[in-house]
């Protein structure tokens, strides 16, 4: 249970800036604004006080209640330009295009892959096929879990089906670019995760 004692503002307002800086390109000096047309007296100070202690709590409750993935999933990555340098956003997502996990890399190769199917896998189970476009990364590190862990995924390659995956990538990037230009870099990238997959649990 997430507490909220001790604050001097409403539950559900709380809650309610939390949501909405994670998910729209909103700054906290918006929120004040959307605030103060409400009735409301908070300054952005505070908002961004709640996020950083709020966020990574539903997060934790999110990841809880999130329904099992299915067994059958459609992989994909896109970059990211951050300070000047670009990092890789690897997705997965089931058939409806909810997303599984995530996970942002400095490279795009093998071992970022293999990592990012270890952590998915950890967190979900493992599919018995995953989807994917003609990434030679993605194919080698399916392999090469499958080489580890003695198991059988099988790779499909289909390029409509990861569609849904790449259509996303816009919006995903809409959300995020505000949050990485207020100076988020390599050691905030947990904190960072924790509020892209909570501004897809809305």
């Amino acid at each position: 249970m997430i507490s909220f004692k001790g604050r001097h503002h409403q539950r559900d307002m709380i809650l309610q800036c939390v949501r909405w800086y994670v998910a729209y390109s909103l700054s906290y000096r918006d929120l004040e604004e959307l605030m103060q047309e409400r009735g409301y007296s908070v300054d952005h100070s505070t908002i961004q006080r709640w996020v950083v202690h709020y966020a990574p709590r539903i997060e934790k409750a999110f990841r809880k209640c999130k329904k099992r993935a299915g067994h059958r999933w459609r992989l994909d990555e896109t970059y990211i330009k951050i300070k000047g340098g670009w990092k890789y956003l690897y997705r997965a997502v089931d058939k409806k295009g909810n997303t599984i996990d995530f996970l942002l890399t400095a490279k795009r190769d093998k071992r970022a892959a293999l990592r990012f199917l270890n952590k998915a896998i950890g967190s979900n189970g493992k599919p018995s096929l995953i989807n994917i476009d003609k990434s030679g990364a993605n194919i080698a590190g399916i392999k090469q879990y499958n080489s580890d862990e003695n198991k059988r995924i099988k790779i499909r390659q289909c390029k409509y089906l990861n569609n849904i995956v790449e259509q996303d990538h816009r919006f995903i990037k809409r959300i995020i670019r505000p949050m990485l230009k207020k100076g988020q870099n390599k050691s905030s990238l947990p904190a960072w995760e924790q509020f892209y997959e909570l501004a897809l649990a809305g």
